[in-house]
């Protein structure tokens, strides 16, 4: 059995996200409405205070924020992962497999909804591959796997969303969603995991 930190997690990401707001602002301006990186912050921001002054733990907080507050494309999406991962969670001691659990449903939920696949450069493409190595291999074979899809979103056609306006012209960039995701998963393996941040070798506007 595995305990994983809600709290140690959630201040890794919001730290992260912080720190990597310039960056997600110019990717979504490459291909969006370039609010993403104001979105994640405001809403990160708000589950950190959540989960400081109420009875919500980490995904909780996250959950109820992105679901109900954050707006854009991105923002409910994100809700539906955070919450089905809190939901998972609170029903298992082992948290890889209940994470893993919870991250499966979470994309289940987000595809329903969002009606994207693998290969559409949004989100999902972090977010697939990050499932399914995390059933297999744990934490940090999920955050580089997150990592791996979000970088390969660069070189793919648009589907979904404002990119898919833009045809070629919104390659060269990774998705932005899918960027945040891979900062979730490598903030959920940990500093122990020793690997390198997602946002790494991203510009920053």
């Amino acid at each position: 059995m595995t305990h994983l930190d809600q709290d140690a997690v959630l201040d890794r990401f919001a730290t992260a996200v912080e720190d990597g707001h310039g960056a997600l602002t110019a990717l979504d301006q490459h291909s969006g409405d370039g609010d993403f990186g104001d979105n994640l912050r405001a809403g990160v921001r708000a589950a950190v205070q959540r989960a400081g002054h109420g009875p919500h733990r980490g995904f909780a907080a996250l959950g109820e924020v992105f679901l109900d507050e954050v707006g854009g494309t991105s923002g409910p999406l994100l809700g539906l992962l955070f919450t089905e991962i809190a939901r998972a969670l609170s029903t298992s001691s082992d948290d890889v497999a209940a994470f893993a659990a919870g991250a499966r449903a979470g994309l289940t939920a987000i595809q329903r909804v969002g009606e994207a696949e693998p290969g559409d450069r949004t989100l999902v493409d972090a977010l697939a591959p990050a499932v399914t190595a995390l059933g297999r291999d744990g934490y940090a074979a999920a955050a580089t796997a997150a990592r791996e899809g979000a970088e390969q979103t660069a070189d793919l056609l648009a589907r979904h969303g404002r990119a898919s306006y833009l045809g070629d012209r919104a390659k060269g960039a990774q998705d932005p969603g899918a960027v945040g995701v891979a900062l979730l998963f490598w903030a959920v393996a940990g500093p122990e995991a020793g690997l390198p941040s997602p946002l790494e070798g991203v510009a920053a506007g």
